[in-house]
């Protein structure tokens, strides 16, 4: 592949490599895997993620209406915040309810302790959360993540990559640190 790149003098040429990198991300609508980009391109991941920074940095310009969101090793399109108003105005999207408290309660639960129980997310709380685990899991915030070795084989719950867009993460490791905030919810 790297020799096919070469003879089309892909490799050499970064505006041509973005450009195949905005397109098939574009295209995809979906999440599209750094690795995938690499292999299609027959580029090294290092180079791959060079350029995926040179093109943030030119959609981070003021004038810009899209975002090129980096989570989990993955690559989206998404809009500006400051532009949310006049998308709403001609495409009338369905507006995302905001999240409950309860749910709110919940997610920083399930973000900070994943994997973990409704059973250990009620201990936390101190009420029933089955609603608000429900909602989270109908939106996509969080999912099932297996089983714990426990009696009855609770189901475990972590966030997704929904959950990391929403918010605007990278990754699970930019949640801020719950010392900033005078909490402790560390694993026994």
């Amino acid at each position: 592949m790297e020799n096919f790149l070469d003879e089309l003098g892909l490799c050499e040429n970064k505006e041509r490599i973005k450009g195949i990198i905005e397109a098939v991300v574009f295209a995809s609508g979906d999440p599209v895997p750094i690795k995938d980009l690499s292999e299609a391109t027959g580029i090294s991941m290092k180079r791959i993620k060079e350029i995926i920074e040179e093109m943030k940095k030119d959609y981070d310009k003021e004038c810009r209406g899209i975002v090129l969101m980096e989570f989990n090793n993955k690559l989206q399109y998404g809009t500006k915040c400051e532009y949310a108003e006049y998308i709403k105005k001609i495409l009338k999207p369905d507006s995302k309810q905001r999240l409950s408290q309860a749910a709110l309660e919940t997610l920083a639960i399930v973000s900070y302790k994943q994997p973990v129980t409704r059973a250990e997310i009620d201990e936390i709380r101190g009420v029933k959360s089955d609603s608000a685990v429900a909602t989270l899991l109908e939106k996509g915030l969080i999912m099932e993540s297996g089983r714990k070795e426990a009696a009855g084989r609770p189901i475990l719950y972590a966030t997704t990559d929904e959950f990391l867009k929403y918010f605007g993460f990278k990754n699970i490791k930019e949640l801020p640190k719950l010392i900033e905030f005078n909490m402790d919810f560390r694993k026994e």
